[in-house]
């Protein structure tokens, strides 16, 4: 190699950049089972805490106490029994809840005079609790089960329809222009532009609804039921009974963690279009 050519090559070597690396920005990849980490943790510490005896079995029975309990009531059928009762009233009350808000937030989603009509009354609703409705409720509905499905269903609607409702008003309107543009019938509209821009908004709003459904069933089976989980517990606190207690908040989460991960599945299958932070 002659001397005339290595100056040009050390002023290419020099002008050549080092390669940076450069971090990713956001959360990173799934953890496989990661939505099982966090319970799991909870499960380490109360299982240290009770075998060291930092905890009193009084307060809080020990997990194998809970297990060898949930046992006993699986064998006698009352813990079937009492779940299949207050799954029933969920289901029912969150069916009916999703029909009544998706079918309020098209009225007013869709119509200024509908949203003149609905989004105050609907917003006054949103700021008082469902439980503080509970006194009129019994009045007016008794102590049966009229009351505890109307509950849930107070519980469950205003989320379905604050966010199907934003989910409609954030329809780009140049879909809009375009389905006029097109001559869609108003049904045909509803049906490809309505309904898809809502769904992600539906979807969220479901996740809460479904929420607060158990939230609500935890209260208004407390109150003269004669089945269900709620009233396995209440009648587990006159008795001083802590385990039958723990197996019933550990079922209610249990049922809580099982259904928001079945809307979030469904979230992802029927969004998997969208590229977000979370994909």
């Amino acid at each position: 190699m002659s001397a005339t050519t290595l100056p040009g090559l050390r002023s290419r070597a020099g002008a050549a950049r080092p390669v940076v690396r450069r971090r990713r920005l956001g959360p990173g990849k799934r953890i496989r089972f990661g939505a099982a980490i966090g319970p799991m943790l909870l499960l380490a510490i109360w299982s240290i805490g009770s075998a060291a005896g930092w905890i009193d079995q009084r307060i809080l029975s020990a997990p194998w106490t809970v297990v060898s309990t949930a046992g006993e009531l699986i064998a006698d059928g009352r813990l079937q029994s009492n779940l299949w009762t207050s799954a029933q009233r969920a289901l029912i009350g969150l069916a009916l809840g999703i029909v009544l808000g998706v079918v309020l937030a098209l009225i007013s989603g869709l119509s200024r005079l509908g949203e003149a009509v609905l989004d105050g009354p609907i917003q006054i609703k949103r700021a008082i609790p469902s439980l503080a409705l509970l006194p009129l409720l019994i009045l007016w509905l008794g102590i049966g089960e009229s009351m505890k499905v109307v509950t849930i269903l107070l519980g469950v609607f205003i989320p379905i329809y604050i966010h199907t409702h934003n989910g409609l008003r954030t329809i780009d309107s140049r879909y809009v222009e375009l389905a006029q543009t097109v001559g869609l019938s108003q049904w045909e509209f509803i049906r490809r532009v309505v309904l898809p821009g809502a769904l992600p908004g539906f979807l969220l709003g479901l996740r809460f609804a479904v929420t607060g459904a158990w939230l609500s069933l935890v209260v208004v089976e407390q109150i003269n039921s004669t089945s269900g989980i709620g009233y396995m517990m209440e009648l587990a606190r006159t008795y001083g009974q802590t385990d039958i207690i723990i197996v019933g908040l550990v079922v209610y989460g249990a049922l809580g963690l099982i259904s928001d991960a079945v809307v979030r599945l469904i979230q992802r299958r029927a969004l998997s279009w969208r590229r977000t932070l979370a994909s």
